[in-house]
């Protein structure tokens, strides 16, 4: 049977890109997402590879435990685990309420921490996984109304570390992955405001000038990261936080 790769996320932007890429790759791919995934399924039928579609809320620990039962019913096992999946809001710290706070980190930390526990004692029998953080290049930037996204995608990095040194021994890879403002249809949505109100052309356009590759970022350009995290060629790479922004923030 061809590996499985699990992506959160992927209904579209940057997670449809990764289902398209891994499905390149040989792999069987779960899609898992609160939203339809049906146009990265054909995406991924193209690429000549199997789509399975799962759907559930990633802010609630039942949901979780669910959609990772049926996932495991189907497949046994699932080899890679991509967490995508994530909120971004544009709140100032003195705004941001505790519903606001719990929501978040529920699913851009809790989550992660959750899928991976449920899902690596059968990468453990199996004796080889792989788990790829989707963090942000936010915790090196001077960015503002960010607060607590950044402590989120800074606490990623964290669980990153840690699984790192808890999995080795087991032959699990833990990395993560951290990009740069990215071009994708939620970004562009009518009404979205970034930093100080900017729409999303106004902050591409400052941050395409401070990049050392000024051209504005794609889902495309952080699939072949995860390909490679998802590979053989990664066996010995691991508790990593690989940026990719143009050169933006440097590590």
């Amino acid at each position: 049977m061809n590996k499985v790769a699990l992506i959160t996320g992927a209904a579209r932007g940057i997670g449809q890109a990764f289902a398209q890429r891994l499905a390149q790759d040989g792999f069987t791919v779960a899609l898992l997402d609160r939203l339809d995934c049906q146009a990265t399924a054909k995406l991924v039928h193209e690429a000549g590879s199997e789509a399975h579609i799962f759907r559930a809320e990633l802010s609630e620990k039942a949901e979780i435990d669910r959609v990772v039962a049926e996932v495991l019913s189907q497949f046994g096992a699932v080899d890679v685990l991509v967490n995508n999946a994530g909120i971004l809001p544009n709140k100032s710290f003195d705004e941001v309420t505790m519903e606001d706070y719990r929501l978040l980190m529920s699913i851009n930390l809790d989550a992660p921490f959750w899928l991976a526990h449920a899902l690596v004692g059968n990468m453990r029998k199996k004796g080889w996984g792989r788990i790829i953080n989707i963090t942000s290049n936010t915790f090196g930037a001077p960015i503002r109304d960010f607060t607590h996204y950044i402590a989120s995608k800074m606490g990623l990095i964290g669980l990153t570390r840690a699984l790192a040194s808890e999995l080795g021994v087991s032959g699990i890879t833990v990395n993560a992955v951290a990009p740069g403002l990215t071009r994708t249809p939620w970004m562009l949505e009518p009404g979205r405001k970034g930093p100080g109100g900017m729409s999303y052309e106004e902050e591409s356009k400052l941050i395409v000038s401070m990049q050392s590759i000024p051209r504005a970022q794609t889902p495309e350009d952080l699939a072949g990261i995860v390909s490679f995290l998802s590979s053989k060629d990664a066996d010995f790479i691991t508790g990593q936080t690989i940026v990719v922004d143009g050169g933006l923030v440097r590590v």
